[in-house]
């Protein structure tokens, strides 16, 4: 990892801006940044091998931190810095690292440049025992976390698939990330997609469409990235001279409601593209035009995925798990992604919903995505989750207080099959999300929601 992390430093020239927020930060600032910070930590121990918790705010800080420990050789255990200290302490107890570094105070939502950093050893941590350089966190929506691993060889391929993908931002280009760099995407796609390509990093402040529309007329963005809920919030508030300057855009990190695409595309008059991939796995097809949609695209390049008994596989080495892992999840060679699909007639992945979205209601099979779609098509409705127990019941939110269970209930009984409405209906100002942007769909911890 330290060789990979030093050349992607030294291929653009120092004066090549690569972050920008209020202020620049340029490749040879950058370089300098983290060579400070490389020092500092090595002085306090870090060194090849060791574990190291970066628990710190997405910021130019937490970007220069994660490069220094990999030029030590250090394995990089990303926490996301919204879990609560009873979640980190699982996920402490899960890797055991020797140093936790943390940001200082309490970081509020948005997007700040720099932060003061706390350097904490702990004594009863561990070296890295294996080649992974990277540890992250499946997102917790139905469970406990898993602990997934990438090593150095995996981390450089997803670099290199994400750069040979058709219409991906290139050398000079502005890409406004939404994603936090703190989970794969955001780290894969972003950061090290940029310093591998030339690309100019552009962040907002605050998660809001007025705050998004800003930075990107403000920094005449070429290319956006985000997670549905983000192009939800842009259709909503359609304000195209704002993305005048964009070519495309596209989501990853959970499957784009088509309402939600089509909205955006009606606001701005571009489609949004989308991009699939897991943890474990890293990116997997990327359509960046939006020209496949209901699919996904093409497997990326070095990539090799089957639809068996209805699910996407995943050809891997070897399990993506640190611990026990889902014996069910990787076996012989191919890792189940938990995701329903088919390949279309031109070779390209479409998505048919989670496998745990398919449920048995009176002896028939009940969908619970179209279940959402109905729900989302509310024009109230702003986002919509369908959990199944003994009965479905349905979680809404909206910005209206004039919409009432009651409302929402007998919209569905004119649109679905009686055996697929749901039996109780819940409305909520918003819906729980997990650490990772994603709607949470654990039926007991939504129902700690109300």
């Amino acid at each position: 990892m330290r060789e990979f992390v030093t050349d992607l430093l030294s291929r653009q020239g120092d004066d090549v801006p690569v972050f920008s927020h209020e202020h620049t930060v340029t490749h040879g600032a950058l370089r300098a940044s983290v060579a400070a910070e490389a020092s500092l930590f090595a002085a306090s121990g870090v060194g090849e091998g060791s574990t190291v918790a970066l628990h710190v705010p997405p910021s130019f800080t937490q970007l220069e931190v994660v490069l220094a420990l990999w030029s030590l050789g250090a394995r990089v255990v990303s926490i996301d810095h919204r879990l609560k200290p009873a979640e980190v302490d699982v996920l402490r107890e899960l890797t055991r690292p020797q140093f936790v570094v943390r940001a200082t105070g309490r970081p509020g939502a948005a997007f700040r440049e720099r932060h003061e950093l706390v350097t904490e050893p702990k004594p009863d941590g561990r070296p890295a025992a294996t080649r992974h350089r990277l540890v992250q966190f499946t997102s917790g929506s139905t469970g406990r976390p898993k602990v997934v691993g990438r090593s150095t060889e995996s981390i450089i391929r997803e670099v290199m698939r994400f750069g040979a993908a058709e219409g991906m931002p290139g050398r000079g280009e502005r890409l406004l990330l939404l994603n936090s760099t703190a989970h794969s995407f955001g780290l894969m796609g972003g950061l090290l997609h940029a310093l591998a390509t030339g690309v100019h990093l552009v962040f907002a402040g605050q998660p809001t469409a007025e705050d998004v529309l800003r930075t990107a007329a403000r920094h005449e963005v070429d290319f956006i990235t985000g997670l549905p809920f983000h192009f939800a919030l842009l259709a909503a508030a359609a304000h195209p001279s704002a993305l005048r300057t964009a070519r495309g855009a596209f989501a990853g990190g959970e499957l784009m409601p088509p309402d939600v695409a089509e909205r955006f595309a009606a606001a701005y008059g571009f489609a949004v593209g989308e991009c699939f991939g897991t943890t474990e796995t890293g990116a997997l097809t990327v359509d960046v035009a939006g020209t496949t949609r209901p699919a996904v695209g093409k497997p990326l390049s070095d990539t090799t995925i089957r639809v068996r008994d209805g699910l996407v596989e995943v050809a891997l080495d070897q399990s993506p798990y640190l611990d026990e892992g889902d014996p069910t999840r990787y076996l012989d060679g191919w890792f189940r992604t938990g995701d329903r699909g088919e390949f279309d007639a031109d070779g390209n992945l479409r998505l048919l919903g989670r496998a745990d979205s398919l449920v048995v209601v009176r002896g028939s099979n009940v969908d619970l995505t179209q279940v959402e779609a109905a729900l989302r098509a509310h024009p109230l409705v702003t986002e919509a989750i369908a959990v199944h127990d003994t009965v479905i019941e349905a979680y809404v939110a909206t910005s209206s207080a004039a919409l009432t269970p009651d409302e929402v209930a007998a919209w569905c009984a004119e649109r679905l099959a009686e055996f697929k409405q749901p039996q109780r209906v819940h409305v909520l100002p918003a819906l729980p999300r997990t650490a990772g942007g994603k709607l949470v769909r654990n039926p007991r911890a939504l129902a700690d929601a109300r």
